[in-house]
């Protein structure tokens, strides 16, 4: 039994299969197949179900890939034990970013870090949460940044910072002439949403109270996953939505006098640096979340007179 024999296994059960895993692998199908039949030999016991497509694990085999897991990590921990003893940042960081943060903390992060440590390769995508959750557990991720909680105990929530929602408005709107406005006074009729499965979604019908809308004043319904875009519907089309904080930083001053705040407590969101229980790179992870903290205004740093939404 080798660690790459592990790793094979691993790669098969993380893409389920095997063409895929020998491209990840970086080796052939025929090398990756004849390791993992090898260690089937030694093991005595089958550890996929070659007759399903996608492969997927035998009972035993999914028992044996959890172990596998951990053996991986814990020797990936003795890399991490001389990188940091040579006080040396290198490798790659495979990081999730929801796309209702991305654009508006990244750039700076990104141009940071990278000068600090050149060393390292960020890989990052934006993803949903469901979709960072999943690759978190499955390795193909290092770490996320999301709105929490999460209620996940596989994973471990690294509070970050707390960003209020505020209130982006036409002329006609209902709330245009308001300046401080209390939950009560959105209507869920006028506000546009994002699609399903972003979780910012959730979290402004949980700030209306209302767990599902109805576009009953437009004779059409538009499906978006930008912030942007919400923020060009409401320019164009009239009505209101719900924006994070962070997405007021390149608004002109035209932009500016269309924002409303709520009343205290404000209906916020917590945002979080998320890995796996059982995470690896320690030390690119903790620099990744001093680079963000930099640049993080500092009322945003602590929960006071936040109401903070849930994520789900």
């Amino acid at each position: 039994m080798t660690l790459v024999q592990l790793e094979y296994i691993v790669a098969v059960d993380t893409y389920r299969s095997f063409v895929t895993a020998a491209e990840k692998c970086f080796v052939t199908q025929p090398t990756l197949s004849m390791q993992i039949q090898k260690l089937e030999e030694n093991l005595g016991v089958k550890l996929f179900d070659r007759s399903k497509q996608p492969v997927i694990p035998t009972d035993i085999g999914q028992h044996v890939i959890e172990q596998a897991r951990l053996i991986l990590a814990e020797s990936a921990k003795l890399q991490e034990l001389i990188a940091a003893h040579k006080n040396e940042l290198a490798g790659e960081l495979k990081i999730g970013v929801i796309p209702t943060i991305a654009p508006y903390l990244l750039p700076k992060v990104i141009m940071n870090f990278t000068s600090k440590y050149p060393k390292v390769q960020l890989s990052i995508w934006e993803y949903t949460t469901e979709q960072i959750i999943q690759n978190l557990k499955i390795g193909l991720l290092d770490c996320g940044v999301l709105s929490t909680p999460l209620e996940d105990k596989s994973l471990q929530e690294i509070p970050l910072f707390y960003e209020d929602f505020v209130i982006y408005s036409s002329d006609n709107s209902s709330v245009a002439n308001k300046q401080n406005i209390s939950v009560d006074d959105i209507n869920i009729e006028e506000t546009w949403l994002l699609n399903e499965g972003h979780c910012m979604r959730n979290q402004v019908l949980n700030i209306c109270k209302k767990k599902t809308a109805v576009n009953g004043i437009r004779s059409f319904e538009y499906n978006t996953g930008s912030v942007e875009t919400l923020k060009r519907m409401v320019d164009l089309n009239a009505g209101i939505t719900i924006l994070p904080e962070l997405s007021l930083s390149d608004f002109s001053s035209e932009q500016m006098k269309k924002v409303r705040r709520f009343d205290k407590p404000v209906p916020a969101r917590e945002i979080s640096l998320v890995t796996h229980r059982n995470f690896l790179k320690r030390g690119l992870i903790n620099s990744l979340k001093k680079e963000i903290l930099e640049i993080t205004p500092q009322d945003m740093l602590n929960s006071g007179n936040k109401a903070l939404m849930e994520t789900f």
